[in-house]
């Protein structure tokens, strides 16, 4: 198999009682010491998601990441995909871990992940950093259209043997990468996930909308701001930020695969903002 650009801690399979089998990666720490759980976006795993991260938050915490369902080695489940489900998954594994807090912190569709592991269980999260995200995905009317193009598609997944479901994944998405050392580890990564429930968590995040609750925050937070991103517009971020009282906000010239694709722009800018955050929530 390809090898991750660089090196990651061992993952394993962690059962979560009465939810399923996920794949988590955790770096260890001290006692006592702070605890980062990272929560990928769409299509991506944990580990591609964070590969570039993991090693240099680990200097200061104790890092978490884990694949949310059909995604990776995430639950497999007949159910439909929601995003609250991943977000009970997430505090499951702290739950597992013996983990009473931790800072969460989302990418893309990871950012509602996170705002729902506050919203469910605010008394786990230390506190929380978003990065190219937003409270509500789908505004305009091509996002309306584009949504429910992936409902339509999930639903004729359901129905389609499944060795149409994995030619016509292939050629959608595994065939975006190149063929590099980080592109053919990422089609490595991307090849595990469980097509129908990927294409539903699409339609999760077009369905999805906090604007009702999320002022009530009540933690520190943070956001890395991807001012280069077309998928997540900037003033979309900034109005999340806005609307949590006390919220930094660390901007980048990034787009919406910085994390990956420019980690010497997007680390730096993460530490800022879990640094901030655990500053914050210490005192």
């Amino acid at each position: 198999m390809p090898r991750p650009p660089v090196p990651l801690p061992d993952g394993q399979p962690v059962e979560l009682p009465g939810r399923g089998t996920t794949w988590v990666l955790d770096t260890g720490g001290a006692p006592g010491q702070p605890v980062v759980l990272l929560l990928h976006g769409w299509m991506a795993t944990g580990a591609l998601n964070w590969f570039a991260s993991i090693g240099p938050l680990a200097k200061r915490y104790r890092v978490l990441t884990i694949d949310h369902r059909g995604h990776g080695r995430g639950v497999r489940t007949e159910q439909r995909f929601r995003l609250a489900d991943c977000a009970d998954d997430a505090v499951a594994v702290l739950d597992v871990l013996g983990i009473d807090r931790a800072i969460v912190v989302g990418y893309s569709m990871g950012g509602p992940i996170a705002q729902l592991v506050w919203h469910r269980h605010p008394e786990r999260v230390a506190g929380l950093v978003f990065c190219a995200t937003t409270a509500r995905f789908r505004d305009t009317p091509l996002e309306h259209v584009a949504f429910a193009g992936l409902a339509g598609a999930s639903r004729a997944l359901r129905l389609a043997p499944d060795r149409w479901r994995q030619t016509a994944f292939a050629r959608a998405f595994v065939g975006r990468y190149d063929d590099t050392e980080l592109g053919r580890w990422a089609s490595s990564e991307v090849q595990r996930h469980d097509r129908r429930l990927v294409l539903e968590a699409g339609h999760a995040i077009g369905r999805y909308s906090a604007v009702d609750w999320i002022k009530g925050v009540d933690v520190p937070t943070s956001m890395v701001l991807t001012r280069r991103d077309r998928l997540v517009p900037p003033e979309r971020q900034t109005k999340l930020a806005r609307a949590i009282p006390g919220t930094t906000v660390h901007a980048i010239d990034g787009d919406h695969v910085v994390c990956a694709s420019a980690p010497r722009v997007f680390v730096p800018a993460l530490l800022a903002a879990v640094g901030d955050v655990t500053a914050r929530a210490e005192a």
